[in-house]
């Protein structure tokens, strides 16, 4: 339709252009050509009356040249007569020429009988011909056929003028009419792209941002023109196949998780309820009241146990949304040591920092990666021998900044992995060995990393990496 309307003004004002520039060629020519003959015409008869005038004084002074002057005007007079025939478009107009001409040489004729005896002597007879008022009697069939053809182009000249004034009433009608016409083929065409296509590629704009932010749900609508509705509809179909993917791999992952979690938490629910049991039993056996309160007391701790393993197990399995903020590592890592302050006068750990003197911030979750560090010196603390040392460093490693945790006890028996909830059994009475899951989740949410090196002879190291987004 946008093509047609277009297709269709163009047309229109090529139609009207071409008619334009016909009709001013036309007239134009036409006015030329009547004019021309208006003017051969006036030509014709003035050459008449001249031929008449000079063959009358030449032959009454009795010129020898005088034949010679009335072939020559003759021949002028003819060549009049050609150029009147040939410029002549209609028939009507022929006719007139042609009456006209008979006219002429009839009078030709009578001028003629001049010279038909030069030696004659009735000289009387010569002037009766040569008289003026005599030929102007000649002449009025030739004056008729002449004004008759002079009326006739007039008509012709006032037709043309008639033609060109009514072109010149209608064309400021014609013009603001096609400049209306454009204006609303302009509008309509307009309107058609916008609703057709415009609009529809912005909502598939906005449908695809939507689809972007994983709503593969959403569905765009197929409208506009063929092409975009194909869009459209291509971009459902593969948000309808990404979301059937997206799914399934869902439900894959759903599945791996919990078919790594449940031996996890049957191990950690078992345990408990196996020592529960075998403390329940010895109740019933307890020969005093100390047995009885320290039977009673070991369920109570074994209860207590499991309720910190399960808020442990809540609080990984819970997303993370870390809360940003720029804080020095030496005051993070000073407030984690705080806090374990207890347990290391305890052991009569002896902290060596290697730290002080660096000034370094990092953008961290400060509760989060406090939460982390806790844990991880708290298992060094709890690895080290009592009045062993227990080095923290930091250090600047190829624009990382490096947290080292070194503790000299007897080195993991396994090597931790993230994603891994089966560490190892916890020695801790408190423990809930989800301390190292925890600590990897908290470093992957803020894109650092974590591991886990035996030294020979000298413990354990945990290694902390914070890729380049700390500022000094």
């Amino acid at each position: 339709m946008h093509e047609v309307a277009f297709l269709f003004l163009v047309a229109v004002t090529g139609l009207l252009s071409g008619l334009s520039a016909y009709f001013w060629q036309k007239t134009s020519t036409e006015s030329i050509r009547v004019n021309n003959s208006i003017y051969l015409s006036e030509q014709l008869r003035g050459e008449l009356y001249r031929q008449l005038q000079e063959v009358s004084s030449a032959r009454w002074s009795g010129d020898a040249d005088a034949l010679q002057v009335y072939y020559e005007y003759s021949r002028r007079i003819g060549r009049h007569f050609n150029q009147l025939r040939r410029t002549s478009l209609t028939r009507n107009e022929d006719e007139v020429v042609q009456a006209l001409q008979q006219a002429y040489r009839k009078i030709q004729i009578n001028i003629y009988k001049i010279f038909d005896d030069p030696d004659k002597s009735d000289r009387g007879a010569s002037l009766n011909i040569l008289d003026l008022r005599n030929a102007e009697s000649m002449f009025n069939e030739f004056e008729e056929k002449y004004l008759a053809l002079k009326a006739l182009y007039t008509k012709q000249l006032r037709e043309l003028e008639q033609t060109i004034e009514l072109w010149t009433r209608y064309a400021p009608i014609l013009i603001p009419v096609l400049f209306l016409l454009a204006v609303v083929i302009v509008i309509f065409t307009s309107r058609v792209i916008r609703n057709s296509f415009v609009r529809p590629v912005a909502t598939i704009m906005a449908g695809a941002m939507e689809i972007s932010r994983g709503d593969l749900a959403h569905k765009i609508p197929e409208q506009g023109v063929n092409e975009v509705a194909e869009l459209a509809g291509s971009i459902n179909r593969m948000a309808g196949e990404l979301k059937t993917s997206r799914d399934a791999l869902v439900e894959h992952e759903r599945q791996a998780a919990l078919g790594s979690l449940i031996p996890v938490v049957a191990h950690n629910i078992r345990n408990p309820l196996a020592s529960i049991r075998a403390a329940a039993q010895v109740l019933d056996d307890a020969d005093n009241k100390t047995e009885l309160r320290e039977g009673k007391q070991a369920i109570v701790d074994t209860i207590d146990r499991l309720g910190r393993w399960v808020n442990a197990l809540v609080s990984y399995l819970h997303p993370l949304q870390p809360v940003f903020k720029e804080i020095s590592v030496v005051a993070l890592l000073d407030a984690t040591l705080e806090l374990l302050q207890g347990k290391i006068s305890e052991k009569g750990i002896i902290v060596v920092r290697e730290y002080q003197h660096l000034s370094i911030s990092l953008k961290v979750d400060p509760d989060l990666m406090e939460q982390a560090v806790y844990g991880l010196m708290a298992n060094a603390v709890e690895a080290s021998p009592d009045g062993a040392e227990l080095l923290i460093t930091v250090a600047e490693e190829d624009e990382n900044v490096v947290i080292g945790i070194q503790d000299y006890g007897p080195g993991l028996p396994f090597r931790p992995e993230p994603g891994n909830l089966e560490p190892g059994p916890s020695t801790k009475r408190f423990g809930t060995g989800l301390g190292i899951p925890i600590a990897f989740k908290i470093c992957q949410s803020h894109g650092w990393s974590l591991a886990f090196e035996t030294v020979e002879n000298a413990g354990t190291l945990v290694k902390i990496t914070a890729p380049g987004n700390r500022s000094d």
